[in-house]
């Protein structure tokens, strides 16, 4: 029987929770001493959620979950069996979860956990960190960093004022081939860097499930796709150029086929793949992406994502029939891009161009192509080949893959947080959140370029951006 809330207040004066002491949750930025595990609170037990806190079943020595907020029972359940978390530290939302850290902090002073892994929708971003960095816990916060340029601008000031570890989801840094590839770069063995060709395949049935019939389909309920799906990219692309910087982005992109216009003539009024004469014919079938994978035994993404617990045959053939991810993709209210490129040029004169495509075999797959003065690099996310204009020598990399997402980024950005929070040392993560919002300023530059058909100046779009929200 759960306890009542006289009884969880009670049982968290008495708490010890590991690794937290009185002198270390009233100064976060202090380096963190001893050898129990850093401690983390998940909000959002999502795909991202529970993906991060595999890293607590994995490495049970370095970090450890005790404590979570989701509203799904059945995912509530799963995540909290999976990590052994106190029933007393289970929440339905982030709201109860803060109030709960704040009746610790006040009666015992001390929080709840070390860190909190911010794992919600986008929308949500802001006020969950504005909220926990007030209570002084370091934050590893989900890509995007949020969804409009004053939201982003706010949780800047309130990680610098709280002193914390900030860690953001822009895995594509952490995986051991985009450090390989970087150290290429930093070496300066080829000379400056002076262009490059970045694609990202998003993946013909990834940009339905996601950006047609999911969460991130409309710019008005998340953000527009290049900042859902491509700010990590931009990202790494300003971190091969650093110190340099984006001073000039132009864009062009929009939405071309998933619309009512392309749908197929033989699908007819049909509404849903399960109701439609042209399902077996048709490339997004919801039938093919969902039920069929399922009826072979595979569970995982995207399955998952459509049923409160383990998916099955029956959870997800209800789920067509009256959800969502059941609909035909030419008749869903979505508006996002679904396919944009991007031009910037940067203060060291390189020069950049990126492309985000659906429509693509490859899932999320990225090709990279960085030319130097001297060499280039050829690169898909697996493997790279460097070649040496002087000495006409090709060499070939492939860098271990940790498995997990991102070619192990997944498992690098939490493996690292968690060694910073450890350490005190924001520097291991390579970023802090004041070059977070550079990347992203470049983001909403790039789409005032897309949607205003102009050549915008990223140094001045980012000064009035921080002068007309800081503060406000």
């Amino acid at each position: 029987m759960p306890l009542s809330g006289a009884s969880k207040s009670a049982w968290r004066r008495s708490l010890r929770i590991p690794g937290t002491s009185s002198a270390l949750n009233n100064m976060p930025h202090d380096s963190r001493t001893g050898s129990e595990p850093v401690t983390i609170a998940v909000i959002g037990c999502g795909q991202r959620g529970r993906g991060y806190a595999a890293y607590a079943l994995q490495e049970p020595t370095l970090c450890k979950v005790v404590a979570i907020a989701e509203p799904r029972p059945m995912t509530q359940k799963l995540m909290a069996e999976a990590h052994s978390v106190d029933k007393t530290l289970v929440f339905e939302s982030w709201q109860a979860l803060h109030k709960a850290s704040a009746e610790t902090i006040q009666t015992i002073g001390k929080r709840l956990a070390d860190a909190v892994v911010v794992s919600v929708q986008d929308h949500m971003h802001q006020e969950v960190t504005l909220a926990f960095a007030e209570q002084g816990y370091h934050i590893l916060c989900e890509k995007p960093m949020a969804t409009t340029i004053e939201a982003c601008v706010k949780m800047e000031a309130a990680v610098k004022k709280a002193g914390i570890i900030f860690g953001m989801g822009h895995v594509l840094r952490y995986s051991p081939y985009s450090k390989a590839v970087t150290e290429v770069v930093r070496s300066g063995a080829l000379g400056p860097l002076i262009n490059v060709v970045h694609i990202e395949p998003v993946g013909f049935y990834h940009f339905a499930h996601s950006y047609v019939r999911g969460n991130w389909a409309r710019a008005e309920d998340s953000c527009f796709s290049l900042m859902t799906k491509s700010c990590h990219d931009i990202d790494i692309l300003c971190h091969w150029l650093s110190p340099g910087g984006p001073t000039r982005v132009s864009s062009f992109g929009s939405l071309q086929h998933f619309r009512k216009a392309q749908k197929p003539p033989q699908a007819g009024e049909a509404k849903r793949c399960l109701d439609c004469a042209y399902e077996r014919d048709c490339a997004y079938s919801a039938k093919k992406i969902y039920l069929e994978p399922v009826v072979q035994g595979q569970t995982g993404w995207p399955a998952a994502v459509l049923v409160d617990g383990i998916p099955d045959i029956e959870n997800i053939t209800a789920a067509l029939k009256t959800g969502p991810y059941g609909r035909c993709v030419y008749e869903c209210d979505n508006d996002v891009c679904d396919n944009q490129v991007v031009n910037f040029e940067f203060s060291t004169g390189a020069t950049v161009s990126f492309t985000m495509v659906a429509h693509t075999q490859l899932i999320c797959e990225r090709q990279t192509r960085l030319h130097f003065a001297f060499g280039e690099l050829v690169g898909d996310m697996n493997t790279f080949t460097v070649t040496d204009f002087r000495t006409r020598k090709s060499t070939h990399h492939t860098p271990n893959n940790e498995g997990g997402g991102h070619g192990g980024g997944d498992l690098g950005l939490i493996r690292t947080f968690i060694e910073a929070v450890r350490t005190g040392r924001q520097e291991l993560l390579g970023t802090d959140v004041s070059e977070v919002l550079r990347s992203h300023l470049a983001v909403f530059a790039a789409e005032k370029s897309r949607r205003e058909g102009v050549v915008v100046d990223c140094v001045q779009f980012e000064k009035e951006a921080k002068e007309k929200f800081a503060d406000s």
